[in-house]
């Protein structure tokens, strides 16, 4: 395969994973004043942050394997690939355009102003940076929870169930 032509596969793979975010049905429906409300929502929650890498990721993959395959056009390689990721740079709005539209199918003008102005404050912003912290924590304070409830209903079950199958418990040292 020609270097032009794994080029332009890397590419449309990049357009087909960006074409899967759809138009929601209805989407003619949102007010202006609604979808400005649903963009200054995803903008407060940070809703598409986690995808400001997908450009640049592509593009150090595309270089990557362009390289390997023809190492002695590096500097041609390189400066395309770039100029190329800088065009497509424009299309992140397409992006954050989505996002503003799923959100207003969703919530109505009046809570996704209530959503900007909560993520906006000082709490919400707390509640951004440190969240993720809280929940590693509750998911392993979880995880230690269920191995315990586990053990104890295992346990409690067995010495109920004992008698009934005329076992003598055992000590705690494995003597019984």
């Amino acid at each position: 395969m020609t270097l032009a032509k794994r080029a332009r596969l890397a590419v449309f793979a990049i357009g087909v994973s960006f074409a899967a975010v759809s138009l929601p049905a209805g989407a003619q429906d949102v007010s202006d004043s609604h979808l400005q409300a649903a963009r200054a929502a995803v903008d407060a929650i940070e809703a598409t942050t986690r995808y400001d890498e997908i450009l640049p990721d592509a593009a150090q993959r595309l270089k990557s394997e362009l390289i390997q395959q023809n190492p002695n056009m590096v500097d041609v390689i390189e400066s395309t690939v770039n100029e190329q990721a800088l065009e497509l740079a424009g299309r992140r709005g397409d992006l954050e355009t989505e996002a503003a539209l799923a959100y207003a199918q969703v919530f109505s003008e009046d809570e996704l102003n209530q959503i900007a102005e909560f993520y906006n404050s000082p709490a919400g912003q707390k509640l951004l940076s440190d969240g993720p912290i809280v929940t590693r924590e509750v998911r392993e304070a979880a995880e230690i929870w269920r191995r315990g409830v586990i053990r104890d209903l295992s346990a409690g079950v067995g010495e109920k169930l004992q008698p009934e199958a005329g076992v003598e418990p055992s000590d705690e040292d494995g003597e019984g």
